[in-house]
C-alpha cells in the first residue's frame, strides 16, 4: 500500500502531460507577443490612433487669392482687407540646424519682401550632438542678404543625461533664445513676424499680403504644401505650424498652434530636403524626434538612398492620421509628381544647382 501511494493514477498523469504540452506553446506565443509589442509598439499605436486619439479642432481657412499683374489694392480687397498707405516691415525668424540649400532658396525667394532675416544657430543639436556652425561657415552664400541678416550663435555646453533624453525641452530653450535675439533685431509693435522652421517657406505672394494689407488677423497660421525629400514628393497640404504675427510686446516665438485661423496655400514645406546622404543621417540623429531611429540600419547610406528614391518613410513609420480612411490613403510610398509648377521661382531659375530637389533628381551623393 505504501509503495502504491507514490504512483499517480494513469488519468492524472495523462492530464498533467497534456497540460504541459499546451503550456509550452502558450508560453512561446506569449513571449513572441511581448517581443512583438515591444518591438512594434509605435507602429501598433499609430495604426490604432483613430481609436485612442481625438483629432484637433479644424482650422478656419482664409481663402487666398492671387493672379499676376494685379495691384496690391485689388488683392487686399479680394481678401476683405484694406490697403496701407505704406508697407509694414516684415521680420522672418528661424532656428537653423543644417538646412543650408533650403535656407538659401528661402532667403533668395523672400529677399525683396523681408526687411530682416533673424536666424539663430547653436553649436549642438537638440539631442546634444556637437555640430559645426554651418550657417556662419557659409556666410559667403548669403552675402547678397547681409544687410538684412540678424545672426547669433547659441553656445551649448555638455548636456546632462536628462536633457539628452528630453530634446523637446532643449528645443524650447533654443526658441527662448530666439526671443532674446528678436528683441535685439529692432522689431517694433506693428511689424509682422513670421515664425517658422528654415524649411517652411512662405510664398512671396503671402508676404506681400502681410506687408500691404490693412486688417489682417493679428495671428494666423500659414498653410504650406507639404513635401518630403524634394519637390517631387508632394505629401499633402497639412503643414500648419508656420505663423504670421502682427508684433506686440507680448509676442513670443513659438512653433505650435496659436489660433484657429489659417491662410490657405501660403507656401511650401520641404522636409528632409538635403543634397547629400550624410545630411539626412545627421538630421535623423539630431532633431527632436531622434527616438524614431530604432535601429542602426536606419542610418545606412544605401538604405537612405533607397528610401528617398522610393518615397518611403525614412523612419519606417505608419502615417500619423486620426481616421482609418486617411491612414489607408497614405500607407505606402509617397506618389511621385512630374510637376515643377508653382514652386519657388528662385529654385526654378537655378534648376541646374538644385536638380536634387526637382522631379527625377532623387539620387544623392553618398
Amino acid at each position: 500500500m505504501a509503495g502504491n501511494s507514490v504512483n499517480l493514477p494513469h488519468a492524472t498523469r495523462r492530464r498533467s502531460t497534456l497540460a504541459f504540452k499546451f503550456l509550452i506553446p502558450f508560453v512561446l506565443v506569449l513571449s513572441v507577443s511581448v517581443i512583438a509589442v515591444t518591438q512594434y509598439f509605435q507602429s501598433i499605436s499609430y495604426f490604432l490612433r483613430p481609436l485612442w486619439d481625438t483629432p484637433p479642432k479644424p482650422f478656419t481657412r482664409i481663402p487666398h487669392y492671387y493672379a499676376p499683374n494685379m495691384s496690391m489694392h485689388q488683392l487686399c480687397q479680394l481678401h476683405g482687407w484694406g490697403i496701407l498707405s505704406s508697407p509694414r516691415r516684415v521680420f522672418d525668424a528661424v532656428l537653423f540646424s543644417n538646412e543650408l540649400d533650403v535656407l538659401e532658396i528661402r532667403y533668395h525667394e523672400l529677399f525683396p519682401y523681408v526687411d530682416r532675416f533673424v536666424i539663430l544657430e547653436a553649436n549642438a543639436t537638440f539631442t546634444g550632438i556637437p555640430k559645426s556652425l554651418t550657417f556662419f561657415e557659409n556666410l559667403n552664400r548669403f552675402a547678397f542678404a547681409s544687410s538684412k541678416i540678424v545672426y547669433d550663435m547659441l553656445p551649448i555646453g555638455e548636456l546632462d543625461p536628462d536633457s539628452r533624453r528630453m530634446p523637446f525641452l532643449v528645443e524650447a530653450g533654443h526658441r527662448r533664445a530666439l526671443n532674446n535675439l528678436l528683441k535685439r533685431s529692432g522689431i517694433a509693435v506693428g511689424d509682422v513676424l513670421i515664425m517658422a522652421d528654415a524649411d517652411e517657406i512662405p510664398s512671396p505672394e503671402t508676404v506681400q499680403l502681410l506687408k500691404w494689407c490693412d486688417g489682417i488677423p493679428p495671428i494666423m497660421h500659414l498653410e504650406l504644401k507639404n513635401y518630403m525629400y524634394s519637390f517631387e514628393y508632394h505629401v499633402d497640404q497639412n503643414s500648419w505650424r508656420t505663423t504670421a504675427h502682427v508684433f506686440t510686446e507680448r509676442t513670443k516665438y513659438q512653433h505650435s498652434r496659436q489660433t484657429d485661423l489659417m491662410l490657405a496655400d501660403a507656401g511650401w514645406h520641404c522636409s528632409f530636403c538635403f543634397r547629400e546622404i550624410k545630411e539626412f543621417a545627421f538630421k535623423m540623429k539630431a532633431y527632436s524626434h531622434a527616438d524614431r531611429v530604432k535601429h542602426d540600419i536606419f542610418l545606412n547610406p544605401d538604405r537612405i538612398q533607397r528610401v528617398i528614391c522610393n518615397g518611403d518613410n525614412i523612419f519606417d513609420m505608419l502615417p500619423e492620421e486620426y481616421t482609418f480612411s486617411d491612414l489607408f490613403k497614405k500607407m505606402g510610398p509617397i506618389p511621385r509628381s512630374a510637376s515643377a509648377v508653382h514652386l519657388p521661382s528662385y529654385l526654378i531659375r537655378n534648376a541646374d544647382s538644385y536638380r536634387f530637389l526637382l522631379p527625377g533628381g532623387c539620387l544623392r551623393p553618398g
